[in-house]
């Protein structure tokens, strides 16, 4: 109509592309539909909302609009064609498509992505599995059998649902669609819209002579047993896929798979992180001063390390290649070893006799309370 603008009605330029009058129109229409919108105005909103959608996205009406001020062209003025709900029954105009999914969203449609069809081969559900391992069982690896719950494929129907010797029937309502179209009244017109079949709950099949075993189900829970081969390496929350050990799928589909989440557990004498191994060693104040080689434990059992004369507390030492394996791979990482010096409580006489005789060639004082002196002659070896 002339005197109507139907860019105002949208909220949109003139130049607007194709895509922003269907958003424009999509959002509107919900907003104003009387059955949502009870305000009075709200019916003759949404019938401009729907001309001005039909004009403006059909090209050749709305190059006569933008000309002639009319969609029709130069020989008339009466407006959209068909009074601007010709697109409501499904055959151009307004667009069916679009209206149709508003529309189902609004009385609980299935909309366009529960068209698909219920008989497609689909993949069953993950599972996940929590396995436990101990701190050396991480850094080695292991081979284990682990016991779960899972779906399996009906052994007697093979997944059919239906009593050996017999198949399942095409849905007599949905013809094997699994949704049914209903037609609703509305003050608009007549609409349409699909939904689940009632009838087969939009499987698209119904079962007369159930399997005896499964119910029906094409499906049977069952204790499964599968070998888990734990990689070298591995660390606490890291997952492994075993392809195929999940829920059996439907209509013939794969099984789905099976995620190992690994806890380890913590050591008693080391730390870890990633490849590399953290230890603390307590050294003797002999060892510290003079120098020597000791033991130290690693994750592959006991190392050799040295330690120079004069060595403090808190020197940090590193072992290469005796951290833990990197994972999928042949490379090691390194073990770090962190020192801390243990100070003697109690000396025997001649043991304080040498300390004070080495404290005297040092130039210290030596006190008669032993921890001060102990403290003194820790500091003069810095």
């Amino acid at each position: 109509m002339a005197d109507k603008n139907y860019y105002d009605i949208l909220g949109i330029s003139k130049d607007a592309s194709d895509k922003e009058i269907s958003h424009a129109y999509r959002h509107l229409s919900k907003k104003y539909h009387p059955d949502i919108n009870k305000a009075p105005d709200a019916e003759a909103k949404f019938k401009d909302i729907t001309e001005a959608y039909e004009v403006l996205s059909d090209k050749q009406k709305r190059a006569n609009y933008d000309q002639y001020g009319s969609a029709d062209g130069p020989q008339g003025f009466g407006g959209g064609s068909g009074g601007g709900f010709g697109g409501f029954g499904g055959a151009g105009g307004a667009g069916y498509g679009d209206f149709s999914d508003i529309f189902s969203d609004l009385f609980g449609g299935g909309g366009r992505r529960q068209r698909q069809d219920p008989n497609a081969p689909r993949p069953g559900a993950d599972l996940q599995y929590q396995m436990t391992l101990k701190f050396d069982e991480a850094i080695f690896g292991k081979k284990d059998k682990i016991n779960y719950r899972r779906e399996a494929q009906c052994s007697d129907c093979h997944g059919s649902g239906a009593k050996p010797g017999t198949n399942p029937e095409t849905c007599p309502d949905c013809h094997g669609s699994g949704m049914v179209t209903r037609t609703v009244n509305t003050p608009m017109g007549q609409m349409q819209t699909q939904s689940s079949c009632p009838r087969c709950q939009g499987k698209g099949k119904i079962i007369k002579d159930k399997c005896a075993k499964c119910g029906g189900a094409g499906k049977v829970q069952e204790n499964h047993q599968v070998e888990v081969n734990v990689p070298a390496g591995v660390e606490e929350g890291q997952q492994m896929r075993l392809q195929g050990q999940g829920n059996a799928g439907e209509n013939g589909g794969p099984y789905g798979d099976l995620y190992i989440i690994f806890n380890v557990l913590p050591s008693d004498k080391f730390e870890r992180d990633g490849s590399t191994i953290y230890l603390n060693k307590t050294i003797s104040f002999t060892d510290a001063a003079l120098g020597n080689e000791i033991d130290v434990d690693t994750v592959y059992g006991s190392g050799k390390l040295n330690i120079p004369a004069g060595t403090q507390t808190g020197t940090v030492f590193k072992l290469r290649g005796q951290g833990a394996p990197k994972l999928h791979s042949e490379s090691k990482g390194d073990e770090l070893v962190k020192i801390k010096i243990s100070t003697p409580k109690k000396l025997s006489p001649d043991q304080k006799l040498a300390l004070r005789a080495f404290a005297e060639a040092s130039g210290l004082d030596t006190p008669d309370e032993e921890e001060g002196f102990f403290e003194r002659l820790k500091n003069k070896l810095k």
